[in-house]
């Protein structure tokens, strides 16, 4: 009945041995809960994002559909576990292309603990968290039946520097993805999926919006997932390209104050899909 997702690009990934989500043929994506508070703390959250009645229904949809928690076994064989059931929005797409990028230049929050703040400290400075305001954790692009995906290791996207990111986000809507970074990326997909009024960067900028305003919760180490099928850019399909808010064992009560970190590091990936789109052979963005 539960299968190890086939599209997962980033986080704890399921095996033999190893804790991480499952999915089912239903449309479920099931996540173990983890065994501190960060488990209880997104059960938390999802529970109060489902009875806010401030939260527009257009910002509503960048959230996954949450179904409550199930007692399931777990993928590493220690037994019975509690499960966030939440909606797959990935795994039952066709050949999508998704990227997973973590937005802050700050992952860490200051009740957390001081050996989880240096973890977290070290990474963000490793990495382009503080320069950029975001880092990509890991994505797959979709090549060709032949082909296949180009998925980079971990370990690689983890190294990348600012220039690695511009060329990866190019990458991202590219028909040549499959060469890796060293060729140059021909943007192919990058008017529809990234442009027009249902593109990723009009979604982006309805969050942004959204940013500008809300205090009810501030957002650590949480991801921005982006994710188009190649087939539907061919066909011109609309929408062709989804944005969803994921990962949420580290939100905070905003406490009337704007959360400037997550709103940030939006702006600068809002910043690095805009200068892709102006720079297009056409320059056909009118939406800029």
């Amino acid at each position: 009945m539960f299968k190890i997702p086939e599209h997962q690009v980033a986080g704890h990934k399921a095996s033999q041995g190893l804790l991480g989500p499952l999915i089912d043929d239903l449309g479920h994506f099931y996540k173990p809960l983890q065994s501190d508070d960060r488990g209880s703390k997104e059960v938390a959250f999802y529970k109060q994002l489902s009875s806010n009645t401030e939260l527009p229904n257009h910002i509503r949809k960048f959230f996954p559909l949450y179904y409550g928690t199930k007692l399931i076994e777990a993928s590493d064989g220690s037994g019975p576990r509690h499960h966030l059931v939440l909606e797959d929005i990935v795994s039952s797409r066709a050949n999508p292309s998704v990227m997973d990028v973590k937005i802050g230049s700050r992952t860490w929050y200051l009740t957390a603990s001081e050996d989880y703040i240096m973890r977290c400290l070290k990474k963000d400075r490793e990495t382009t968290s503080l320069p950029l305001g975001f880092r990509i954790s890991g994505f797959q692009i979709y090549g060709s039946e032949e082909s296949g995906y180009w998925k980079p290791e971990k370990k690689y996207v983890q190294g990348f520097t600012a220039d690695d990111v511009r060329v990866a986000l190019r990458k991202f809507v590219s028909s040549n993805s499959s060469d890796g970074l060293g060729s140059e990326p021909d943007c192919a997909f990058a008017e529809t999926v990234y442009g027009g009024s249902n593109g990723i960067l009009a979604q982006l900028l309805k969050l942004k919006a959204w940013f500008e305003d809300q205090t009810i919760f501030h957002f650590y180490s949480c991801s921005v997932l982006m994710m188009y099928e190649k087939e539907s850019v061919l066909k011109s399909e609309s929408p062709c390209a989804v944005v969803k808010l994921v990962d949420f064992a580290h939100v905070v009560e905003g406490q009337g104050v704007i959360d400037h970190n997550f709103l940030g590091g939006l702006c600068s990936l809002i910043k690095f899909i805009s200068e892709i789109l102006n720079n297009l052979p056409h320059n056909s963005a009118k939406m800029l």
